[in-house]
């Protein structure tokens, strides 16, 4: 019998509960589920400077535990003078259990450190059933020391979910701990 994340087991144990009560699902198979989460960050100035990449990767490898990959760019733009195949950001894409884990770091740690801090906006859901957050500093995130920050960046979130509507995903993502502002 391995470790499971706390998250997961909750998920398995109440949150499937709630969610069949509040939406009257018939069988368990019903209930939204977190697919993946995807953590990305654009370094624009990367144009100029190809080593803020590898700072950005290493930070979000920091970050979440497990390797991330540089993007490239898919066309030329001359206004930004970025060609084709340059790289341009960095992404992880989390399943399973470092997902579970990084959603309770998110959750328990990272979020309580941002300033003036009073819930997240629903408004990132985009009608599928995801739900997309920015932060805007990297530094709330324990693992991050600051001392070696070159600098404060901010990143994308994705919570990828198997929710069809958005109100089963918000409802959802409630239940496993997100903390929505209340209206």
């Amino acid at each position: 019998m391995g470790y499971t994340p706390r998250l997961k087991e909750e998920f398995s144990s109440r949150v499937i509960n709630a969610l069949t009560e509040e939406f009257g699902y018939k069988n368990v198979m019903q209930v939204p589920k977190l697919q993946k989460i995807v953590v990305s960050r654009g370094v624009g100035a990367a144009v100029a400077d190809k080593k803020l990449i590898e700072y950005a990767v290493d930070e979000l490898t920091k970050i979440t535990g497990q390797k991330a990959i540089a993007t490239i760019s898919k066309k030329d733009v001359a206004s930004f003078k970025l060609r084709k195949g340059m790289p341009i950001g960095a992404m992880v894409t989390l399943r399973g259990e470092r997902m579970y884990e990084f959603l309770d770091r998110l959750i328990t740690t990272a979020l309580p450190r941002v300033r003036d801090f009073n819930g997240i906006k629903a408004t990132g859901f985009d009608g599928r059933g995801n739900y997309s957050l920015g932060i805007t500093e990297q530094i709330i995130f324990p693992e991050i020391d600051i001392d070696k920050v070159k600098k404060i960046e901010g990143m994308n979130i994705t919570f990828v979910t198997s929710a069809k509507t958005d109100k089963e995903a918000k409802s959802l993502l409630s239940e496993l701990g997100l903390p929505f502002k209340k209206n």
